[in-house]
């Protein structure tokens, strides 16, 4: 297992002191430059401070609130505020943020190290590991199919029936709305949602800040949670229709978009179309036991054409190999590409 070098430790526990100093409340306005500039100061700092922020999240969602050492001790003591002079409460405040920031730092380095799998599980009421795939009944009578690798988070209230997607790609089955069921079904992901303005809709999340969704059928609202760099902040999809959305580019059609091939999964099925073969190998690594690594940079554009089944996926590499004319050797649960 790697571990984090000096200087991204460094850079992780500066990230964590920033993360509990936002969720404290608004910054100052020397305190918000002095964040400017160390998010300007290096490239790393702004996912640093991203994922920092994502597994504070995580861990308020499983109750380990700021104050919680205070509400404790608090519960163990009721005395303790007539027991505790104020300059000593005064004192023991930073103590605790500094406290909070390095058990944070704790945490994100072990994400870090672990990958980003260990997140989405604190976050994920449902997840599929690899080469499974679930369909989950909802309360409503909506279902949700999930591919392989992913995780949902199920966010129902009063007013919506939420859904975020944290992983993977899944197909949404919507109870539709009528006098028993009133609430909208939105499914969020990658800083944009989806609501269904029909009943079945696919949403595959591509990174933080990118996914695309297709409609099986009727229709559905794609939307960009914060307006975009470019391009529009939101877009109708009718049935057989597909788009792309990011913050940098905002909700872009994808006319050319096969649709049928992205949910093959369904059927049992990879499909892929002169795809490059870093993409192939990433969607494998997500059926197939085992990791399979590109170890040729050179070949990650070579383009693939094939259908895979999900069942045959050791015979689907070895002709994946032989037809590309590149080699293959099997080191300790390791195929290695080159």
């Amino acid at each position: 297992m790697n571990s984090q070098g000096p200087e991204q430790q460094t850079i992780t526990e500066a990230a964590a002191e920033w993360a509990v100093r936002l969720h404290a409340g608004a910054l100052s306005e020397e305190a918000q430059l002095h964040l400017s500039r160390w998010l300007a100061a290096d490239e790393r700092h702004a996912p640093a401070l991203h994922f920092a922020q994502q597994t504070w999240a995580a861990l308020g969602e499983l109750a380990l609130e700021p104050d919680g050492e205070q509400t404790v001790a608090h519960r163990l003591r009721p005395e303790s505020p007539r027991a505790v002079p104020a300059s000593v409460a005064r004192r023991r405040r930073p103590l605790r943020k500094v406290g909070r920031a390095f058990a944070l730092s704790v945490v994100i380095a072990v994400a870090w190290v672990s990958g980003p799998g260990l997140l989405v599980h604190m976050q994920a009421d449902y997840q599929t590991g690899t080469g499974e795939l679930r369909t989950v009944q909802l309360d409503d009578g909506s279902s949700v199919e999930l591919d392989a690798s992913s995780a949902i988070r199920i966010d129902y209230d009063t007013q919506q029936r939420r859904i975020s997607l944290l992983a993977g790609s899944a197909v949404f089955d919507v109870a539709p709305m009528g006098e028993a069921e009133n609430r909208p079904f939105v499914v969020q992901s990658a800083g944009g949602q989806t609501q269904a303005l029909g009943t079945q809709f696919v949403v595959g999340r591509e990174s933080g800040n990118q996914a695309w969704v297709g409609v099986l059928q009727h229709s559905v609202a794609v939307s960009l949670q914060t307006p975009p760099a470019n391009g529009a902040a939101k877009y109708v999809l009718k049935e057989g229709q597909s788009a792309r959305y990011s913050q940098a580019n905002g909700v872009q059609p994808l006319p050319e978009f096969d649709l049928s091939a992205a949910t093959g999964w369904r059927r049992g099925v990879l499909v892929f179309d002169r795809q490059p073969l870093a993409q192939v190998i990433e969607q494998l690594n997500r059926y197939r036991p085992g990791q399979i690594v590109l170890a040729n940079p050179s070949l990650a554009n070579r383009q693939v054409s094939g259908v895979f089944r999900l069942e045959m996926l050791d015979s689907a590499l070895h002709t994946l190999t032989r037809e590309l004319h590149v080699k293959r050797v099997e080191v300790a649960g390791l195929s290695l590409i080159y």
